[in-house]
């Protein structure tokens, strides 16, 4: 203060020598959300009919290909990745966030619903590489955050102000805080000057209350933004927490299965989206008809990964899982997040083989799968890293110091086995997984029952799996030997003396089966082995 006061003499300011007030501090003015109406106007589509069918790749762009050498992947890199991923044999690709972000990393704390994380592009950007993809017969959904926001987004900087904002109630909030509320181990309610807000993933991700109508139509109107440029769908995130209606019933409640049906019936009205939900801990719930009608099979991916190691319970969950679930279940072997998993060839050691049949099972089972990126070559997670970025590290093109991820400095560290596992050495093996990948999704493609068929005569006899997919007209009979021996599998509810065609492997010899409808084949140890025929 004395400081201040011999300032104020110096310049003539205040007769008596002491500190004149501080003025008040001006008024912060506070930001104006978007929430204008969008109206459906479907510029249709040029995938071919059917696309959503096909296996799905989960792009993290950030990670995935820099195009301009700063280090960060973005929407460009992922453009000039398109025919690898292509002749790769994905039909679609589902991209983690790629709106405008307060976090700055994975994207989920969103701060504008309706523009592009200034480090992946332009929304012209996102336009070219819509149409490059469509030119291609690749769809692209991205992620929608629908449970919660950035702290940053206007809509919340607006609630947070004051009790009497008028987008107070966009947000859940109560004063006092209720006492009692136990979520992932902490306290979702996080005290404020006027009042507690709801964020249970961080302070910084606040609930919406999406038992507001507008709340809803909001989201609604920022889908159909998307979907009127030429979006083909979305992947929703944590839609088991959208509603909460206590400290005992914060999860999956009824109205999050409605109005997620909501939003399927939103996109319905445009021609051959898709959509897939996050809901983990009932997943066949959120993949009913009656709700999201697919969601990711968090049920199955230990299955997955056992079956491979030769467990026979697990065999038997992969033979008995689709006889009872929807069809609309989507099986994969790991994401973005911890407590999926790690990938897949951390959690097998790096083995190959366990690998190629992790990947058979995944492929060939009904419903849609999706393959995190880096799966295709064994990538392994970063042991310089911790928590969810280990999982997330730049995607290995070539060998070198980047991996071919970027002429810069790479935002984060490569994966352990960068230096071995990259694209480049295994397109050039014919053993490589890459290769095994890119064979089994060209069978998929290729196969009418593979890629829409029933599933059927499903046995497991210890490590030994065998099951039908089947059209009207056609079938595939699949035989999978999880076992580290040679196992005959004994095969029933054929066409009565019917040829069996060898489909996979490439040369493999043909079977028939008897005047019974039956057959037995000899699958070596950890080998696939797939027939087709007529039903």
């Amino acid at each position: 203060m004395a400081v201040a006061a011999a300032l104020l003499a110096a310049c003539g300011g205040g007769g008596s020598g002491a500190a004149a007030p501080a003025p008040p501090p001006a008024p912060v003015a506070l930001p104006t959300p978007d929430t204008s109406a969008v109206a459906a106007a479907d510029p249709g589509s040029a995938l071919p009919e059917g696309w959503q069918r096909g296996a799905f790749m989960q792009v993290f762009v950030r990670s995935y290909q820099d195009s301009d050498g700063d280090g960060i992947g973005d929407l460009r890199g992922l453009t000039s990745r398109l025919d690898y991923l292509k002749d790769l044999g994905v039909t679609g690709l589902w991209l983690m966030p790629i709106t405008k972000s307060q976090d700055g990393d994975h994207g989920y704390a969103v701060s504008d619903y309706r523009d592009i994380e200034p480090a992946y592009g332009r929304l012209a950007d996102m336009d070219e590489l819509l149409r490059q993809a469509h030119a291609r017969g690749i769809g692209v959904i991205i992620d929608h955050v629908i449970n919660h926001s950035a702290g940053q987004n206007p809509l919340f900087v607006n609630a947070r102000d004051s009790a009497s904002n008028p987008w107070r109630d966009w947000y859940v909030w109560q004063n006092p805080a209720p006492g009692g509320w136990s979520i992932y181990g902490g306290n979702p309610w996080r005290a404020t000057a006027n009042g507690a807000y709801y964020a249970p993933f961080w302070d910084q991700m606040p609930d919406f209350n999406l038992g507001k109508a507008e709340v809803v139509d909001f989201h609604k109107n920022a889908l159909r933004f998307w979907l009127n440029r030429g979006v083909d769908g979305f992947r929703f995130d944590a839609v088991g927490n959208l509603v909460e209606n206590g400290p005992a019933a914060w999860e999956n409640q009824p109205r999050n299965y409605t109005l997620m049906n909501e939003m399927r019936q939103l996109l319905n009205g445009y021609a051959r989206r898709h959509m897939v939900c996050e809901g983990p801990v009932d997943p066949q719930g959120f993949g009913a008809a009656s709700a999201c009608g697919s969601a990711f099979a968090f049920d199955l991916s230990a299955a997955l990964i056992g079956a491979a190691r030769g467990q026979a319970g697990s065999v038997a969950t992969l033979a008995n899982y689709f006889k009872t679930a929807p069809a609309g279940m989507s099986p994969f072997l790991s994401n973005h997040d911890g407590f999926a998993g790690q990938r897949p060839a951390d959690q097998l050691g790096g083995d190959i083989a366990q690998l190629k049949l992790a990947a058979s099972a995944t492929l060939l089972l009904p419903g849609v799968p999706f393959v995190y990126y880096g799966e295709e070559i064994g990538m392994r997670g970063a042991t310089s890293l911790t928590g969810d970025p280990t999982l997330r590290t730049p995607m290995a093109w070539s060998a070198g110091e980047n991996a071919g991820f970027t002429t810069g400095t790479p935002y984060r560290a490569l994966g352990a086995n960068a230096a071995t596992n990259h694209v480049a050495a295994q397109q050039a093996d014919p053993n490589s997984l890459l290769h095994h990948y890119r064979t089994l999704l060209a069978l998929r493609n290729g196969t009418a029952p593979l890629r829409d068929g029933d599933y059927a005569n499903a046995t497991a006899s210890g490590t030994l799996l065998t099951y039908q997919r089947r059209t009207a007209t056609q079938a595939a009979t699949v035989v999978i030997n999880f076992g580290s021996t040679a196992a005959e599998a004994s095969l029933t509810g054929l066409p009565a003396s019917e040829t069996l065609q060898a489909a996979y492997p490439a040369g493999g010899a043909n079977t028939a089966s008897d005047a019974a409808g039956q057959a037995r084949v000899t699958v070596p140890a950890q080998s696939l082995r797939v027939y087709t025929h007529t039903r």
